[in-house]
């Protein structure tokens, strides 16, 4: 292969690459709020089912 071609496929899949790579970064970034919230729905559904949950009579003497 012709070293001028060769340098050109590299340089596209370098730039290909660095491309993929910053959408995963955006990708990752954004996710980050819906993990929190996810996390906090669930704790308040932890909450909920501790709260609706009778306690045991045993404990109050």
């Amino acid at each position: 292969m012709d070293p001028e071609t060769h340098r050109a496929l590299h340089r596209l899949r370098a730039a290909d690459l660095h491309a993929q790579a910053e959408a995963h970064r955006l990708a990752t970034r954004t996710r980050q709020p819906h993990d929190i919230r996810s996390r906090l729905g669930w704790t308040l559904v932890e909450l909920g089912l501790r709260l609706a949950t009778p306690r045991s009579t045993a404990l109050a003497h």
